[in-house]
């Protein structure tokens, strides 16, 4: 059984407009943001509006739209930022690495011979993320 959902997170506070973001897109289900503590160039995050935990207790009319969009996405990183792949990621409890209890999906690009970074590591400078987030929503379609 998961725990109830708390909605003092910060990825419910930044869909209230309470913390900024380095925003994506945003759609009736979900908003798309640059993840601040990227494990690689160009790693974001899809969020859905809804609130839930995570994917355990989520209904399924929300999970629903959410896969379109984060296909979307990816391609949009794939191709804005001329990545050789991409990871699509969530993770749910806190034993499974979730570590903000909100659902999200993580769209992590790869560069052949690039290494991943640590998960939840250094804070990365927004003028990079900005620099990013517009290649990306230039490809976003």
């Amino acid at each position: 059984m998961t725990s109830a959902y708390q909605d003092d997170n910060i990825f419910a506070k930044i869909l209230r407009g309470e913390i900024p973001s380095v925003q994506l897109f945003d759609l009736p289900e979900a908003i798309g943001i640059m993840d601040v503590m990227p494990q690689s160039a160009g790693h974001c995050l899809v969020i859905p509006k809804a609130a839930s935990r995570n994917l355990l207790d989520a209904r399924d009319e929300d999970l629903a739209p959410l896969l379109p969009i984060v296909a979307r996405l990816a391609r949009a990183v794939k191709t804005g930022l001329q990545a050789d792949g991409v990871v699509i990621s969530q993770f749910n409890e806190a034993p499974a690495g979730q570590t903000v209890f909100h659902l999200h999906i993580h769209v992590i690009p790869h560069y052949d011979g690039v290494a991943l970074k640590r998960h939840g590591g250094a804070m990365e400078d927004i003028s990079v993320l900005s620099e990013q987030a517009t290649r990306i929503r230039a490809a976003f379609r």
